[in-house]
């Protein structure tokens, strides 16, 4: 009986032991496997690496190139935009100097034309008040020649002394002012000498007297005062110096 226990305890043992044995051989088997498997991708991994420089440097060059392209397109194009504003900028010059000149000429028409209005106005106020003198001389020679004795010819004479004082103070709002010749220098841009009376009270040009009154409108001559002028005594007068050669005649 001890024996076949031994014996069945020596079986045990070895085919523990071939079983150990057995266990073994398959882990280095799959061992061996597992590195078969894993040297493919290992040298992968290799020439993946390897072949990386390679593939980076491409890419840099072709971005090079084209980064210069981009560049050259990018100058042409800003210098067909400089190109594009010197040619606006002449042209808006162009426009200023045109717009400059049209501005002048307006500003000269419109002070042409206010100028030539101002001097139809007044020519037209120059010949209304004209026509509207000999009326005023003629109250004046009234005033000077009628001298009323009566209450009914002072009242006549107070009627048409207010007319023409209304008449008088319409002229001085139209900016007409009467002459005051008498005692002055003859001019002949403001009078006009109808007679010479020899004298030695007055110097010889003097104006002596005041004919038919002149009158201004603003600053210019309206109408010509016509006077009567100082001579030298020693002078004959022209009448005279006619009838002797009409009497030699």
């Amino acid at each position: 009986m001890m024996n076949e226990n031994q014996q069945i305890n020596d079986t045990s043992k070895a085919t523990g032991e071939s079983t150990e044995v057995k266990q073994a051989m398959k882990s280095d088997s799959s061992t061996q496997m597992n590195s078969n498997e894993l040297q493919p991708e290992v040298a992968e991994q290799v020439v993946d690496q390897a072949n990386v420089p390679e593939e980076t440097t491409t890419p840099s060059q072709e971005n090079g190139v084209g980064t210069t392209e981009k560049t050259t397109a990018d100058t042409a194009a800003i210098a067909e935009l400089t190109k594009q504003i010197e040619s606006l900028k002449a042209q808006i010059e162009d426009r200023n100097s045109q717009y400059m000149r049209i501005a002048a000429d307006f500003e000269n028409y419109r002070k042409r034309t206010q100028k030539e209005k101002e001097e139809s106005d007044q020519l037209v106020k120059r010949n209304t008040i004209i026509e509207l003198l000999p009326i005023v001389d003629n109250f004046e020679r009234a005033r000077a020649q009628i001298k009323p004795q009566t209450d009914g010819e002072m009242g006549i004479h107070k009627s048409y002394q207010g007319v023409y004082k209304q008449l008088v103070d319409g002229l001085k709002r139209l900016g007409v002012s009467p002459m005051r010749p008498e005692g002055q220098a003859f001019d002949p841009n403001l009078h006009e000498a109808v007679m010479r009376e020899p004298t030695d009270e007055y110097s010889e040009g003097t104006v002596l007297e005041e004919l038919v009154r002149g009158y201004y409108l603003g600053d210019r001559v309206l109408r010509h005062a016509m006077v009567k002028v100082a001579a030298a005594k020693d002078d004959t007068p022209p009448s005279e110096e006619n009838q002797s050669g009409s009497a030699n005649s």
